[in-house]
């Protein structure tokens, strides 16, 4: 890759590599000064040369050598454009009407793959599974605070006890806090005897031999706890972020139906009730042994990043403008997450840090994000 890139290529030039896998690509170009830009269907992929780019700038730093820094941007949400678009073309009320009904397509989508029937006469529930009743997010945005406050108040005004809320995306600062599952408000919701779990939406949902075969899984929402430490004062303050917890509880794969298909020297992991878990067959006597993977919570954890200003780089895109030809830009009403410090495994270092560098606080507020 070096001889390719110096026989085709001057420094300060620009390398692509659209299908840049573990990043192996990327990470010659940058030591060789040039400019970049890489991409993969594979998210893992992405993470994996996330860490590995790092690991590249922080061997330059050392060396004294200069680094450009670099962002991952998540490129559209194409197994939902289907649902996101409009014809153009169509009057103002014939939009709307085609609006709506790709809301019923999507929703119809949606119960089907998470085997609930829909249902009627409630405010912000759709369908039913068992016992419990259904609430669908916004496909294009994530589950927000006063959407949950809703599906509380429509609880608590029809007696309903049990509900699960489904969402591709939910918005940072919720309270997943309710040991034993992501119910939302955590002890407040228990106090009104409410069971609310909220779960998220898998892409599998789009694939529809999948729903057909009954394999698309619906995770229980993961939660990261995390605690401020805060030293100095005035002009001198310095704050500092410690991970404290990281909670999972979903499950994947059905234990006794892997131990009944499981042949004899054969082993399968699956995930149940949070642990990821081995699951062995002797080949010699045929019993079944388990073995946890997942010792304690940071088992969980390969990467984690801290944006000490969140709120300083807004989300900017172009879009057509009255005039044909015309761009203008527009913010999102996001923000870009900005990578000032992080923390990750390597195949040589599984250590982790949970407590990140201490950054300057002079601010009386700030807000920090966490991935």
């Amino acid at each position: 890759i070096e001889k390719i890139i110096n026989a085709s290529s001057n420094e300060g030039d620009l390398v692509a590599d659209f299908f840049c896998g573990s990043g192996t690509t990327l990470a010659v170009a940058e030591k060789m000064g040039r400019k970049w830009i890489g991409s993969d269907l594979g998210r893992f992929s992405i993470h994996t040369t996330r860490k590995r780019m790092i690991g590249v700038q922080r061997e330059l730093k050392k060396a004294g050598k200069d680094f450009r820094a670099f962002e991952i941007l998540n490129i559209g949400k194409y197994e939902r454009e289907k649902f996101l678009t409009v014809n153009e073309n169509l009057r103002e009320e014939e939009k709307r009407i085609q609006r709506v009904n790709k809301e019923k397509e999507f929703i119809k989508l949606i119960l089907s793959a998470y085997k609930a029937e829909p249902v009627d006469s409630f405010n912000t529930f759709v369908g039913k599974k068992r016992d419990r009743l259904v609430a669908v997010g916004s496909i294009d945005t994530p589950v927000t605070n006063d959407f949950l406050e809703k599906v509380i108040s429509e609880c608590k005004e029809k007696k309903i006890t049990k509900a699960d809320v489904l969402g591709f995306d939910y918005e940072m600062g919720l309270d997943f806090s309710a040991r034993g599952g992501s119910a939302f408000g955590g002890e407040r919701t228990k106090n009104f005897g409410l069971d609310i779990q909220s779960k998220v939406i898998p892409r599998e949902v789009f694939d529809k031999k999948a729903v057909e075969k009954g394999q698309v899984k619906f995770y229980d929402v993961a939660y990261i706890e995390v605690k401020p430490i805060i030293r100095g004062r005035g002009n001198a303050k310095e704050v500092a972020i410690e991970l404290t917890d990281f909670s999972v509880f979903y499950n994947q794969d059905n234990t006794g139906e892997v131990e009944d298909k499981l042949q004899s020297g054969g082993s399968k992991v699956v995930i149940e009730n949070g642990q990821v878990i081995k699951i062995s067959k002797d080949k010699q006597t045929g019993i079944i042994s388990k073995e946890v993977l997942t010792k304690k919570w940071t088992d969980w954890i390969d990467y984690w990043s801290v944006d000490f200003a969140f709120e300083s780089k807004k989300e900017i895109v172009r879009v057509a403008g009255e005039k044909i030809g015309e761009e203008k830009e527009e913010w999102t009403g996001s923000y870009i997450f900005e990578n000032e410090w992080q923390s990750f495994r390597t195949k040589k270092d599984r250590t982790l840090e949970l407590t990140s560098a201490f950054k300057d606080a002079q601010k009386s507020k700030m807000k920090i994000a966490i991935k």
